[in-house]
């Protein structure tokens, strides 16, 4: 009976190990430590996977020659460029669920001249029962480069805030509008209106969210409006009654605003202050409008254009009815418009991948928790603060570019990236914070409350705004 047992177990192992090796992947292992070794027991005892370990890379020196499970610890990261011609992997597997992102992106560097694909595991947060198995194998992201782990945040306040409210969100056909619906229908509102001025992102996000869930297909309502049009804002507030507003409608796109300003001031100042006093005079009780970080001390005029829409919510905030705020983003990725997909489109292209400037650099942040940051923002408001998310360092668009490339299986050397200069309105870099401007806490990890050292005067800036107006119309 032993041999019997033992000759069939023997036999799958031979056929595996040397009857049949190239039916395997054969994969690198980064990381030697209770990941990497759950990661290999699991793939020996189980036929089914198609991956076949050929060794381990620690930067634990004294880890060197070590097997675990028979698989060798064969160098360091520093010896990859020995150890990749040798062994010849189909893949390298990072098996270190708690590694940062800089370590990662290092690893990424080192892995630059090789055109070996990189696989990952979830992150602890991500694993249930801390548990490792070879299906959970996965590609590596720009997501896992960030300077941060992304932010989760309490959905206990989300809750509280819009479950059985009337919620109204504008640009809801946007990346972030859309998201911010999602979101918002997982809250139970009572009802949610999406209001955009095109049809073809509005009729995608409604179809989306009627189809995930039917019983609340009802209380979705789809409205086709320009945010600028006074009687169409106050006609959809009257009938529909929010309140809460979540004010996303906006034109983003820095060289283009620079071709245009008076459709930038059009849409910014004076569509933000119509929806504004729509819902003030419809009684709203709160009030948010998605800002930027480029209205930081700007340079283009879509960030003036956004930084004057901040005043021109702090000025209204002297309604006890009502709580207005601001949300500051960083540059959101695989947004619409984003420079992700662009450099993807570009790679899938055959290159070359356009950046503006080697020193360029921005705050990244993911749509979902952006989309969480400003739902966090409605629920810790309590009237003209500006809300921000701790982002880390800024990351060099560069490196973003660098990276998509390598991970999509190439190399600068087939995809190059060439330097086109700065587009007008840009700047090297953001900030988040003003000189005019005190930061805090918020009550809430990881997010800032920016408070304005001097409060705007409502007469002051309505008559500049009105002065605005003559001029853009």
């Amino acid at each position: 009976m032993i041999c019997l047992l033992g000759g069939i177990r023997l036999t799958r192992r031979i056929y595996r190990e040397l009857g049949h090796i190239d039916r395997y992947k054969r994969i690198l292992i980064y990381g030697a430590g209770d990941a990497g070794e759950m990661i290999v027991r699991d793939i020996k005892n189980n036929s089914v996977y198609e991956y076949e370990p050929v060794g381990f890379i620690d930067d634990d020196q004294t880890k060197l020659g070590q097997r675990i499970h028979g698989v060798k610890v064969l160098g360091t990261r520093q010896t990859l460029v020995k150890v990749i011609p040798e062994e010849k992997p189909d893949a390298v597997l990072v098996a270190i669920p708690s590694i940062q992102p800089s370590a990662l992106r290092k690893l990424v560097k080192a892995l630059e001249p090789f055109k070996v694909p990189i696989k990952t595991l979830p992150n602890f947060r991500e694993l249930q029962d801390a548990k490792v198995t070879a299906n959970q194998i996965r590609d590596l992201v720009v997501q896992d480069l960030l300077e941060r782990a992304p932010v989760n945040l309490r959905q206990e306040p989300l809750v509280q805030l819009l479950q059985g409210q009337r919620v109204l969100v504008t640009g809801a056909g946007g990346s972030i509008g859309s998201e911010l619906c999602r979101q918002i229908v997982a809250c139970r509102p009572s009802a949610v209106v999406l209001l955009d001025r095109y049809e073809n992102g509005l009729y995608s996000v409604v179809t989306e969210l009627s189809q995930k869930s039917q019983e609340f297909a009802t209380a979705v309502h789809s409205i086709i409006g320009d945010i600028t049009d006074v009687g169409r804002m106050n006609s959809i507030m009257a009938e529909y009654r929010p309140t809460v507003v979540f004010h996303a409608a906006a034109h983003k796109h820095v060289p283009l605003m620079e071709l245009s300003p008076c459709e930038a001031v059009k849409n910014n100042v004076l569509g933000t202050k119509t929806v504004a006093e729509a819902a003030l005079r419809h009684g709203v009780s709160r009030f948010i409008v998605i800002s930027t970080d480029k209205a930081v001390n700007p340079t283009s005029v879509m960030g003036a254009t956004k930084r004057v829409a901040e005043l021109v919510i702090q000025s209204m905030n002297h309604n006890p009815h009502c709580v207005f705020a601001a949300v500051r983003f960083g540059n959101v990725l695989a947004s619409n418009g984003s420079a992700v997909p662009h450099f993807l489109e570009q790679i899938k292209a055959g290159g070359p991948v356009t950046v503006t400037h080697p020193d360029m650099r921005r705050y990244f942040m993911l749509i979902p928790e952006a989309v969480q940051l400003v739902l966090q923002a409605a629920s810790l408001a309590k009237g003209g603060e500006i809300f921000v998310l701790e982002m880390g360092e800024q990351i060099r668009v560069f490196d973003i570019a660098k990276n998509l490339i390598r991970l999509s299986g190439f190399s600068l050397d087939e995809i190059p990236i060439t330097f086109v200069g700065v587009r007008p309105g840009e700047k090297l870099y953001e900030e988040l914070v003003g000189d005019d401007e005190t930061v805090g806490p918020a009550g809430a990890e990881q997010i800032l409350r920016i408070q304005p050292r001097w409060e705007p005067a409502s007469a002051l800036i309505e008559e500049q705004i009105e002065e605005l107006k003559r001029s853009a119309l």
